[in-house]
């Protein structure tokens, strides 16, 4: 495709895949588009192993890696013990969640065991736990890395500019978009509240071209806007770079693919799910994500729940429950079935098939050129 941002990452066709599975990830990569490989909760000798397998299976085409790295979180900054930060979950919520399995009957033992190994995530959000991943993430040939709340911390940009590595940041806001260009990101991922993980409350259609034209208006700036949010097939992405989107960020069309890491049951949920069947809520990490509505976050949108805690409290009590439910439904536990979600974005209404990611790419180019074919119909008409 002509474009500068083709040109400057060294790709055919701006698709950007945010996965968790590097099998998609090297799918992507590998069809021209770029995977990026969200690496939150890994540790630093699993993320070097997850990349090092992909550098063996894109012979040297570039790929990016996505990291949190929030800048408000419950006790950033403080020299907390993992006991000392688990003791910070009041009782009530524990309770609530435990509650939430016993009254589905699924038994709510080992609550705790799993807990412990949540607590990973809490580490990687910090600029110390960041900056191991950091270290790993540029030991390896990557194009691009990517914060996903708030602005990217200093260390990330500047061994960006000092590689030659392009640093990206998700925005749900014009505000959030100037000061993202202001502490220097080079790619701005403008995500609407279609969306699935985090998302804010402005739509993409009027997201991406409020966030492109505050770039426009910014003298000597030229910063690439990707468009992301309920985008799933090639003729969004063609519409959202009609309005002057650089390309698509997309992460839920690949939760359906035959590589992707959702387990069986979820899938197959996600398959048969509507548009209408997912909820936007603080419950799962206690800050707004979109995920499949299910009768676990039913339970949460109650009157009688406990509000969500902050970023990383809410997690600590909403993974482990989730991560048993994981479990139980991929054994075929029907009331597990019932109770289990993963993020995913409004687009879900439109992904009705399993298909290879590598499949999904050439769909994607596809159905982007019918697009662009029905405009230059109408403007030749």
């Amino acid at each position: 495709m002509n474009s500068d941002l083709c040109r400057r990452l060294g790709i055919d066709f701006p698709l950007f895949a945010f996965s968790h599975c590097r099998d998609v990830v090297a799918a992507v990569t590998n069809a021209g588009g770029m995977g990026v490989l969200g690496a939150v909760t890994l540790t630093p000798d699993e993320l070097e192993a997850e990349l090092a397998w992909i550098d063996d299976h894109v012979n040297g085409r570039p790929y990016g890696v996505d990291l949190i790295v929030p800048t408000s979180f419950e006790s950033k900054g403080a020299d907390i013990t993992d006991a000392q930060l688990i003791a910070m979950i009041p009782q009530v919520h524990t309770d609530f969640a435990k509650s939430v399995l016993s009254n589905a009957g699924v038994s709510p033992d080992g609550f705790e065991d799993i807990r412990a190994d949540q607590l990973m995530f809490r580490e990687n959000l910090t600029e110390k736990g960041a900056a191991r991943s950091l270290e790993v993430a540029f030991s390896h040939p990557i194009a691009l890395i990517a914060n996903a709340l708030g602005v990217p911390p200093k260390q990330m940009l500047d061994m960006g500019r000092e590689r030659g590595v392009a640093v990206a940041a998700l925005v749900g806001s014009k505000d959030h978009a100037l000061r993202q260009v202001a502490a220097g990101v080079d790619v701005l991922i403008a995500v609407g509240t279609e969306a699935g993980g985090h998302c804010g409350e402005v739509s993409t259609m009027v997201l991406v071209p409020e966030i492109v034209a505050a770039m426009q208006d910014m003298d000597g700036q030229t910063v690439p806007v990707l468009a992301a949010g309920g985008i799933v097939t090639g003729g969004q992405m063609a519409g959202a770079m009609a309005m002057g989107a650089a390309g698509a960020w997309c992460g839920s069309v690949w939760l359906t693919t035959a590589e992707a890491e959702t387990i069986p049951a979820v899938k197959d949920k996600m398959l048969a799910a509507g548009s209408r069947d997912t909820v936007r809520s603080s419950s799962r990490t206690g800050k707004p994500s979109r995920q499949l509505r299910s009768s676990w976050t039913d339970a949460w949108e109650q009157a009688d729940s406990p509000a969500p805690l902050p970023m990383p409290l809410q997690t600590l009590v909403s993974e482990p429950a989730l991560r048993k439910l994981d479990k139980l439904a991929n054994a075929g536990d029907s009331r597990a079935v019932d109770l289990a979600t993963y993020w995913v974005g409004q687009g879900v209404g439109l992904m009705n098939q399993t298909m290879s990611a590598t499949a999904v790419v050439q769909e994607f180019k596809e159905d982007f050129a019918r697009a662009f074919g029905r405009l230059e119909t109408l403007i030749e008409g």
